[in-house]
């Protein structure tokens, strides 16, 4: 593989650090700040919109330019957030750094998908991106704890300048490793013919698939701490070590995700969403001991990020014209399949129905996206015509119609 997907790793493993790591600095920045731990949530939310927001609308931006220098100037624009995160004098200072923040993190994610599909072989495509993912993934071994860490001990503020550092580390490996390209010529009808990309039924069940299945996910994922500590009995020092084993579980569940979809696409994406409901429908079971919660932690990262390649890939296919705004679109749907499903688990939660109800909760999310895949499978049959069918057809074209058949 080659070595320029290491550059794109370095900038997602610091994309990843930053997203996440927020959720263990809560009561840390509540107490400087003087705000209450619900008031410091909303720095969750301010990031996740960023990402909604500037997924689509940067990646539409600087379609025509040189994705190399998109990708550099997006780090740019996350080395300068995290700064102003750390900076910040207060709290609107500081939901507004972390909204700045998130801005780029859907469009290097998506043009970053699109560079490494690139450079390799059509018959290695998934492995690239699972490879740039891997930075997500290995985020919350080691960057996720360690920036939890090091906000404990020398101040979240210390934290955020840690992160910039690793933006900056990042945009010198861009700049060293990714290959120079040129500026991309701008569609016809501009910023309205790449928003035209999207506008098919087969992008929008793709990205629907994203929701339905990453909504499963966090919607037990979101509520995994109270499962681990109400019904498992782990201390609550412990967890902490538990969501590393989640994110070897999804590191793994990554590289396996990238190697399937090369050989089937929709045979991972299918295999993995199935996996992951059964996963999801045997929490009840899996937290009544330790030993059988921390092998279902693990295997709750690894059945959800199978699908994470085979999503991604399938649609920047669907949107073949305009694929880094749709890949950008994908990181999107990630962001509100994070709070769609966080907000279908705490409903769970608040109707009674137990601490583990939220993991069926998503269960029944991973079936429905077994089922909008299975309609997009369905609606791809119908669009496509027989490959003997074309050979026919094309066979017995007149020359006076071959015209025709072009237009």
């Amino acid at each position: 593989m080659p070595l320029a997907l290491l550059a794109l790793a370095v900038g997602a493993f610091g994309i990843g650090t930053t997203e996440f790591v927020m959720m263990g600095l809560l009561p840390d920045v509540a107490d400087d700040l003087h705000i209450s731990i619900p008031a410091a949530g909303h720095l969750v939310s301010a990031y996740a919109l960023g990402v909604v927001i500037g997924a689509p609308l940067l990646a539409a931006l600087t379609a025509k330019l040189s994705r190399r220098t998109v990708l550099i100037g997006l780090m740019a624009l996350f080395v300068v957030g995290n700064a102003l995160s750390a900076l910040a004098p207060g709290n609107g200072s500081l939901l507004a750094a972390r909204f700045l923040s998130g801005l780029p993190h859907g469009a290097f994610f998506g043009v970053g998908a699109v560079v490494a599909t690139g450079m390799v072989p059509p018959e290695r495509k998934a492995r690239s991106v699972s490879l740039m993912f891997l930075g997500l993934t290995v985020a919350n071994i080691a960057g996720v704890p360690v920036a939890t860490l090091m906000g404990q001990h020398l101040g979240w503020r210390a934290t955020f300048l840690g992160v910039s550092a690793i933006g900056v580390a990042a945009i010198a490996a861009l700049a060293l490793l990714i290959p120079r390209d040129h500026a991309h010529a701008a569609p016809a009808s501009g910023l309205r013919g790449e928003l035209a990309a999207l506008r098919s039924l087969p992008v929008w069940l793709a990205l629907a698939t994203t929701v339905a299945g990453f909504g499963a996910l966090f919607a037990a994922y979101s509520y995994v701490t109270p499962m681990l500590t109400g019904s498992a009995g782990y201390a609550e020092s412990s967890v902490t070590l538990l969501l590393a084993l989640f994110g070897v579980g999804a590191t793994a569940g990554n590289l396996l995700g990238g190697r399937l979809a090369d050989h089937s696409m929709r045979g991972a994406l299918f295999g993995g969403l199935a996996s992951l409901a059964v996963v999801l429908g045997l929490f009840p079971v899996l937290m009544r001991a330790e030993w059988s919660a921390a092998l279902g932690v693990a295997l709750l990262g690894m059945a959800a990020f199978v699908t994470g390649s085979p999503l991604q890939l399938m649609v920047m296919e669907k949107a073949s014209a305009a694929p880094s705004l749709a890949s950008s679109a994908n990181q999107a749907a990630f962001n509100l399949a994070n709070a769609g499903g966080a907000w279908i688990g705490g409903l769970a939660l608040a109707a009674g129905l137990g601490l583990t109800s939220p993991a069926l909760a998503g269960a029944a999310l991973a079936v429905l996206g077994l089922a909008v895949a299975g309609a997009a499978h369905l609606v791809d049959q119908r669009r496509t015509p027989p490959a003997a069918t074309g050979r026919i057809v094309a066979s017995h074209v007149l020359p006076e119609d071959t015209g025709a058949l072009r237009r």
